[in-house]
């Protein structure tokens, strides 16, 4: 039985939350549990109105797609809320250039399917490592890849925060989608770019591993990211897959 808990936060600098958080430990149409952590974008409320949308018409579509294999469940729901945003955001100019990142989830026994677009993040952690399974959409990742920065200086790049990938960016959406084996001990954090601008990927393992459970693990992560300053949305789903 999963063991899950979910948190989004508006941080310090912001004054509004952009960030829209799902989960379900029941099955959503074929899928037999469904995490979702989506990071809006765009003019005043249009990145909110993004997001939500976007989570919402994923759900919707997962929960009536007669596939069977997971990555194509995802794949499909993420194309229609692409397809939905675009058309929505050239309906409204309040709503032009509006986007979303998206990192979705899907835990099968010890196997965890994993779809991604964007810079928000999945990541499985114990108490001996941390590993990012998703890869940035980002021009910084993108330089980093290619050697023209330093892991350090991405970090503190002043273009960190440019995404290469985005639901609404384009007509069509590319996704990347990782398959993932989990060993129990493993806890799956899923997170937007408001917590891994604002701490390490050692910091955040630490966190994890010194809490006492999972709701204290995921508000001490709030915590210590608003104590760095806070300077965006910050979400998290935590997820105990072998508990």
């Amino acid at each position: 039985m999963l063991k899950t808990f979910s948190i989004t936060n508006i941080g310090v600098k912001r004054k509004l939350n952009q960030d829209f958080v799902y989960t379900s430990e029941q099955p959503v149409g074929n899928l037999p549990n469904l995490f979702i952590v989506a990071d809006g974008m765009g003019g005043h409320k249009a990145g909110d109105y993004a997001s939500k949308v976007t989570v919402e018409t994923m759900v919707q579509r997962i929960s009536a797609s007669r596939e069977t294999e997971n990555t194509r469940i995802l794949e499909e729901a993420i194309q229609e809320a692409n397809t939905l945003i675009r058309a929505r955001a050239r309906e409204s100019a309040e709503l032009e250039g509006m986007g979303t990142t998206v990192v979705a989830a899907t835990c099968s026994g010890d196997r965890l399917c994993v779809a991604n677009v964007g810079d928000s993040r999945l990541y499985v952690a114990n108490h001996r490592e941390i590993r990012q399974i998703t890869r940035d959409h980002s021009w910084v990742e993108e330089m980093v890849r290619r050697g023209g920065l330093g892991r350090e200086e991405a970090r503190n790049h002043p273009d960190r925060n440019i995404i290469t990938r985005a639901v609404g960016a384009d007509d069509t959406v590319k996704a990347d989608f990782f398959s993932v084996q989990v060993k129990e001990g493993d806890l799956i954090l899923m997170c937007t770019d408001g917590l891994t601008n604002m701490l390490e990927d050692e910091e955040i393992r630490m966190i994890l591993d010194g809490a006492r459970d999972m709701v204290e693990k995921a508000e001490e992560l709030v915590a210590a990211a608003n104590e760095r300053g806070g300077r965006d949305n910050i979400s998290v789903i935590l997820i105990d897959p072998l508990s």
